[in-house]
C-alpha cells in the first residue's frame, strides 16, 4: 500500500466517522467544553427594559432645553428596584447604572454634571434625548438565534446562554476514546522500569489531547506483545462501547508488530496504514463495527502529531462540529534557512518569537518560527521546548529566513 497524502488521509478518517454521538441535556454549570446539539434561541430581550448606562439623574429633555435648570428629585431607581411612578414636568429621578428608566423620562444626566441641594438638583448641561440610555433589546431580542449547533461551549457562550434565559442546554455527550498502549518494553509512568523498558509517555499525553478536544479518555493500559493480550484489551474497548479505539505503537508489519493482525482477527475493515507524513508515517486507520480505529505510531512525538492531525478532528466530527476538518494552521515568518523537503509532509518542532514589522497602518507583531535543529521523533525534550509545528509540504523547495510559512500552534491541542 503506497503512502497517501495527509489531506487524503484526513478526508478518509472523517468520512468513516460513524455518526454523531447522542444528545444529553445538562445544567448551565456542567456544559463547559461540550458541543451544542441544536441551535439556541434567546428566550428574552437583553436588556429587558430601557436602562441607564451611567449613574446620574433621569429627566425629561423638554424640561432642560438650556442649562442650568433646577428640577425636583422625586425618588430613585436602582438595579433591581425600579422607580414605580411616572416622571412629570420639572421632576427628576436619581438613577444608577443598569437601573430601569422611569416612565416619562427620555434622558440621563451624568451625576458629575449636576449639583444637589436637598430634594433639588441643578442640571448643569442640557441633555440630548436618549443620551446615556440603553434601549430594551440593545444586545439581543427574544427569538434571536445566537448560538449554533456544533459550537464548542466556553465561558463566553455560557455567559450568553445564561443571559438568553437558559438554565440547561442540549449538548453532545463526550465521545468515548479508548486508548491502548502496546509493547513489552513499556511500563506506566511512576512504575519501576526494567533495564530494557521505557515509560509509556504517549498514554497520558494522548488522554490529555482527547480531553482537551472534548472527548472522554478511557485508559485500556498496556497490552503485551501477544495476540491474547491484544484480544483481551480490544474486547475491553468493545464492552466500554468506545466510539474510537486508539492504539499506540505496534501498527507496522514487523515481527513484533501485532496490532493489525489482532484487529484483523476481530473483523477490522482496514482503511489505510501509511501516510506521507513526517513524523508519523505508520499511521493505521480502519473500522471495527461502529468503532473508528486509529493506530498511532509508538514514538511519542509521532503519536502527538498524528493525534493532533487525525484524532482531534475525528472527535470534533463525532460532536457535530462543522469545522472539524478545517485547516488548523496559520501564517508566520520563517526565522531560519531550510533545505528542500522530501516526499512527506513535514511537521517540524519549533519555537516562536514575535517580530514587529512596519505596515501602512503602523507596526504589526508577527510570529517568527524557529525550527529546532534536531527533529528525532523520540525526543520529548525538544517537544517540551516547542510552541508550534512548522508545516512543510511535500517536495517544498529550499526556503530562506524571512519567507512566509505555515505553523500549527501546539497550545490549541495540548
Amino acid at each position: 500500500m503506497s503512502l497517501i497524502p495527509v489531506e487524503e488521509a484526513l478526508r478518509r478518517v472523517l468520512d468513516s466517522v460513524p455518526g454523531l454521538v447522542a444528545t444529553e441535556r445538562l445544567p448551565l454549570g456542567d456544559f463547559a467544553g461540550r458541543t451544542l446539539a441544536e441551535d439556541v434561541t434567546a428566550l428574552r430581550d437583553q436588556p429587558p427594559f430601557q436602562a441607564s448606562a451611567m449613574d446620574g439623574y433621569a429627566v425629561r429633555s423638554t424640561d432642560c432645553p438650556e442649562a442650568p435648570v433646577t428640577l425636583r428629585v422625586i425618588g430613585a431607581s436602582a438595579a433591581g428596584r425600579r422607580f414605580s411612578g411616572t416622571l412629570g414636568p420639572g421632576e427628576a429621578v436619581r438613577i444608577f447604572t443598569g437601573a430601569p428608566l422611569p416612565e416619562g423620562a427620555d434622558a440621563v444626566v451624568l451625576q458629575e454634571d449636576t449639583a444637589v441641594d436637598g430634594d433639588r438638583v441643578v442640571i448643569a448641561e442640557a441633555p440630548r434625548p436618549l443620551r446615556h440610555i440603553r434601549p430594551a433589546g440593545l444586545d439581543f431580542g427574544a427569538g434571536d438565534v445566537l448560538l449554533s449547533a456544533g459550537t464548542r461551549l466556553d465561558a463566553r457562550h455560557i455567559a450568553l446562554a445564561a443571559a438568553m434565559g437558559h438554565g440547561s442546554l442540549a449538548v453532545r455527550r463526550r465521545p468515548r476514546v479508548a486508548i491502548l498502549a502496546t509493547g513489552d518494553e513499556l511500563v506506566r509512568a511512576g512504575e519501576p522500569a526494567g533495564p530494557d523498558q521505557i515509560v509509556a509517555s504517549s498514554l497520558p499525553s494522548t488522554a490529555a489531547i482527547v480531553e482537551k478536544a472534548g472527548g472522554e479518555a478511557l485508559d485500556l493500559g498496556i497490552a503485551r506483545d501477544t495476540l491474547e493480550s491484544l484480544d483481551e484489551r480490544i474486547e475491553a474497548a468493545r464492552k466500554a462501547e468506545a466510539d474510537i479505539l486508539v492504539t499506540l505503537g505496534g501498527a507496522s508489519v514487523g515481527e513484533h508488530d501485532l496490532v493489525q493482525k489482532a484487529l484483523t482477527r476481530q473483523g477490522m475493515d482496514l482503511g489505510f496504514w501509511r501516510v506521507a507524513l513526517r513524523p508519523g508515517k505508520p499511521l493505521m486507520h480502519g473500522r471495527l463495527g461502529k468503532t473508528l480505529l486509529l493506530g498511532l505510531p509508538g514514538n511519542p512525538v509521532s503519536t502527538l502529531v498524528c493525534a493532533i492531525l487525525f484524532l482531534v478532528p475525528a472527535i470534533r466530527a463525532l460532536c457535530g462540529d462543522p469545522q472539524a476538518g478545517a485547516d488548523p494552521t496559520e501564517g508566520a515568518i520563517l526565522g531560519a534557512d531550510l533545505p528542500p523537503n522530501g516526499e512527506r509532509q513535514d511537521y517540524m518542532r519549533a519555537a516562536l518569537a514575535l517580530r514587529e514589522i512596519e505596515t501602512g497602518s503602523g507596526l504589526l507583531s508577527v510570529p517568527v518560527v524557529l525550527p529546532h535543529e534536531r527533529q528525532d521523533s523520540s525526543m520529548l525534550g525538544i517537544l517540551g521546548r516547542s510552541d508550534a509545528l512548522l508545516v512543510r509540504p511535500p517536495h517544498a523547495p529550499a526556503a530562506r529566513a524571512g519567507e512566509p510559512c505555515r505553523i500549527l500552534r501546539l497550545a490549541r491541542f495540548c
